[in-house]
């Protein structure tokens, strides 16, 4: 019967031009395809779809085919069912309008929770790719748009914390971030095309640039890494963060060129204007950039070598003031490692006491007393002490006598010994 349905609407469909089909038929036609689904007539299905004669009436009604064919591919287990959904979907990809598959693939990844999130973008990535590269105008708005659905979603997923759960990766997060580095490395080939210098082309940079920043925040801001003495290349989130420092410097945005703007009044993204939401997370990625480069050691070779150990310690200071208001340990404890690094760089009773007057420089040792008295774990405790008292050893004999009169006395400090 749901055969016979689809035939009907589709031979009456086939006489009509394109600008005349109604509202009305768009409808009959979802209607009779997804009970084709459902009652598993897969091989009538795709005749409809792969007939010529049908190519009008598939562009503009199959799409909303889409969202019925990918649930099928969720839930079905037959391995020929999903062999011949797969192909329905490649179809629909091919022949359908773009910018209604582009809305239609979206809606699909904004539905799922939990662990469905991941498996479902997995499936579309690919789909969704070349939908956008068939766009002739507004890619750059739809590639922001498809970085910034896919993000929400994998924001909502757990950040894998130990080895174990790095390896299992029950919700796919990993999965995920490996992927999107697949999907992005197209459009960052456009960017990076020295024959294309349009306006679009510079949107288009800008959304790259967004969503590097959005991902140094989540999933990288959390995310703890296996030891570097371990197989690193084994490690799905290092090398999601590998990634996204080289795609930062491929767009014009190295590491360096951000150290050697540190303190200026000119950002260093002179055409990028961050929404007020997009640039109070802008501080969180940026500590979480400087935590990569410099305790992880991902791109740190491509820094020069004449930067001075204080002016190190100056840059990454407000990074470490950063980590070490959040409540999260995974995050603060990336703080101490931070302010480790930079701290060792330098010689005892080596950092003069003009530093002091720097607002971070003051403030991180608050934020480290805190940490001493106030986390729940041990370790984490005993670190915050450990890196109050190098950092005190650091500080030249007036930079010690200023600490302690203007700053730890009026803490407590004195309290807690």
């Amino acid at each position: 019967m749901a055969v016979e349905e689809l035939q009907s609407i589709i031979k009456r469909c086939q006489i009509l031009e394109e600008q005349d089909f109604k509202e009305e038929d768009f409808g009959l036609f979802q209607l009779a395809g997804q009970r084709c689904i459902d009652e598993g007539h897969i091989d009538q299905l795709l005749e409809v779809i792969q007939n010529e004669k049908n190519k009008v009436i598939i562009k503009n009604m199959g799409w909303n085919l889409v969202g019925p064919v990918v649930r099928c591919l969720l839930w079905n287990n037959k391995e020929d069912d999903k062999r011949k959904y797969f192909l329905m979907l490649d179809l629909l990809i091919k022949l359908c309008n773009p910018k209604e598959l582009l809305l239609g693939l979206l809606e699909l990844i904004e539905e799922p929770s939990g662990k469905q999130i991941s498996q479902i973008i997995l499936l579309l990535l690919q789909p969704l790719q070349t939908v956008i590269q068939k766009l002739h105008s507004n890619k750059a708005y739809s590639v922001g748009l498809a970085l910034s659905t896919i993000w929400s979603q994998l924001s909502l997923l757990p950040v894998p914390y130990s080895k174990e759960q790095i390896q299992t990766d029950d919700y796919g997060l990993c999965q995920c971030c490996k992927a999107l580095i697949e999907f992005m490395k197209p459009f960052l080939e456009e960017v990076t095309d020295e024959r294309e210098n349009s306006l679009e082309n510079e949107k288009l940079k800008d959304e790259l640039l967004k969503f590097c920043f959005k991902s140094l925040k989540c999933p990288l801001l959390t995310a703890q890494f296996l030891e570097q003495s371990e197989e690193t290349e084994n490690d799905p989130l290092r090398c999601f963060a590998s990634e996204i420092i080289g795609f930062l410097s491929a767009i014009g945005y190295p590491f360096s060129k951000m150290i050697f703007n540190h303190g200026r009044k000119k950002r260093i993204w002179n055409y990028l204007e961050f929404e007020e939401e997009e640039d109070k997370q802008l501080a969180d990625s940026l500590a979480s950039l400087a935590y990569l480069v410099f305790v992880q050691g991902i791109s740190i070779d491509q820094l020069p070598m004449v930067l001075s150990p204080s002016y190190l310690l100056q840059f990454n200071m407000g990074h470490i003031e950063v980590f070490l208001q959040r409540t999260e340990e995974s995050v603060f404890s990336k703080g101490l490692d931070l302010l480790e690094n930079s701290l060792l760089r330098i010689e005892d009773n080596g950092l003069l006491h003009q530093y002091l007057e720097i607002k971070s420089f003051l403030t991180v040792p608050q934020g480290l007393v805190k940490v001493m008295t106030l986390c729940p774990d041990e370790t984490l405790r005993k670190k915050g002490l450990a890196m109050l008292q190098l950092y005190i050893n650091k500080l030249d004999s007036q930079g010690k006598y200023t600490l302690f009169r203007e700053h730890i006395t009026t803490n407590g400090l004195q309290d807690h010994n």
